[in-house]
């Protein structure tokens, strides 16, 4: 029976099939009962396969995806783990910010080619990726960020068929154990650190502490983003390692926000030292330059703090300042996320939850007054009308008297 169809012959209960590939002759056994019929059906699918290797178009694993013989043939075993992850790089080169891409590119070239580099793409196992997340000994969110660039590659190489699963599916990210509280400044702190500094400086600092804006948000701000008449000002650029990006952290972060009369008095002041000399609002004193990266401002900000005999907190913690403060003054958390650039007020529920207080329509007016009266400047804002009062203790003058810092009224009063 096998001698009269070419290429095929029968074995026990079963059909093997025969052709040559690339040099290779192959002997595939077909587990089908070789009646008549499909010998029939066997010999058009080898006139099939010839077809399709003299048209160059055969697929080795198409036709026979159970053969121990498949896995040779499939496009991730001939493509190193390091090859997979260069050609990601480069792919995500353009649609990405230049801070991340730098990143990536640090966490491929020195940590993931490395450990993986000659390993076949289809060979990598969700096992040796978690036996070398346990070798690493970085923080939860250290480690998290390593596995970006691997998670992007795997899932693209899964996409387009190079893989047959995603070893990253089961890998999830690791939960921190020492997710750090958010440590705003009391009110007679934020006045000695606005006391301690001066001019440019005083602008910028007075500035952050009254708008809750990231520290690259604050440095790419450009005059172009403000609008002193209508008081507001749109956030949609970022300054990173000291290049400005035209995005900020997150897509909600693109955002318009108001301008608390501070904020508007700080911005007056600035006015005379670099609306006529460039696109930024905020230059470094010294060298009358845009400043280059936020840790050229921590220095300056941690000589600040330790004249103003400060207990040393990064510069963010005026963003969490701000938004300890609107909180507790009774503004509306919907009002605040927007104004701080997170997507909803899930993210200020968990950061900030015990410094919400009860929803108020009047947004804005409570947090502009407790600033106006409390953090002090001696500035009089003529367009806006706004007299700020300058020799007035922040913690005696709020209204409600409430510490912002502890997220607790200073003066509970007793159950009724």
């Amino acid at each position: 029976m096998g001698r009269r169809h070419t290429g095929i012959e029968v074995r026990g209960n079963s059909i093997r099939i025969s052709f040559i590939y690339q040099g290779v002759r192959y002997r595939e056994t077909i587990k089908i009962q070789p009646t008549p019929a499909n010998l029939k059906y066997v010999e058009r699918w080898r006139q099939t396969i010839l077809h399709e290797i003299a048209l160059g178009s055969f697929d080795f694993v198409r036709h026979f995806p159970e053969s121990p013989r498949a896995k040779a043939h499939k496009p991730g075993h001939h493509i190193t783990v390091s090859e997979a992850l260069s050609d990601w790089l480069k792919a995500t080169q353009r649609t990405t910010a230049r801070s991340t891409f730098e990143d990536y590119s640090n966490t491929v070239n020195n940590h993931l080619i490395p450990a993986f580099y000659d390993l076949r793409l289809s060979d990598l196992t969700t096992g040796s990726i978690k036996a070398w997340i346990g070798q690493l000994g970085c923080s939860p969110k250290r480690t998290n960020n390593l596995l970006i660039p691997l998670r992007g590659m795997l899932g693209d190489a899964y996409a387009d068929g190079l893989i047959d699963h995603n070893p990253m599916a089961r890998i999830r990210n690791l939960r921190s154990t020492s997710d750090k509280e958010p440590d705003p400044f009391a009110p007679d702190e934020v006045s000695r650190i606005l006391a301690a500094c001066d001019g440019q400086m005083r602008n910028l600092i007075q500035f952050a502490f009254s708008t809750g804006l990231r520290t690259g948000e604050l440095l790419g701000l450009r005059w172009c983003d403000i609008d002193l008449e209508s008081g507001t000002a749109y956030i949609r650029r970022s300054v990173i390692k000291g290049h400005e990006e035209e995005r900020t952290k997150t897509r909600s972060g693109r955002r318009e926000i108001t301008l608390l009369p501070l904020a508007l008095s700080a911005l007056q002041q600035q006015t005379q030292h670099s609306y006529l000399a460039g696109e930024r609002v905020f230059l470094d004193p010294l060298s009358g330059e845009p400043w280059r990266s936020s840790k050229q401002l921590a220095r300056r900000w941690t000589r600040i703090l330790r004249r103003a005999k400060v207990h040393y907190r990064n510069p963010y913690q005026t963003r969490h300042t701000y938004a300890s403060m609107l909180l507790t003054a009774g503004e509306h958390p919907m009002w605040v996320a927007q104004q701080m650039g997170h997507k909803d007020w899930g993210m200020l529920r968990r950061v900030y939850g015990r410094w919400i207080a009860e929803a108020r329509p009047d947004a804005g007016s409570k947090a502009a007054k407790a600033m106006g009266q409390n953090w002090g400047t001696t500035e009089t804002d003529q367009d806006n009308k706004r007299q700020i009062d300058t020799g007035v203790s922040l913690e005696n003058q709020l209204t409600p008297a409430t510490n912002w810092r502890s997220g607790r009224d200073s003066n509970p009063q007793p159950p009724a």
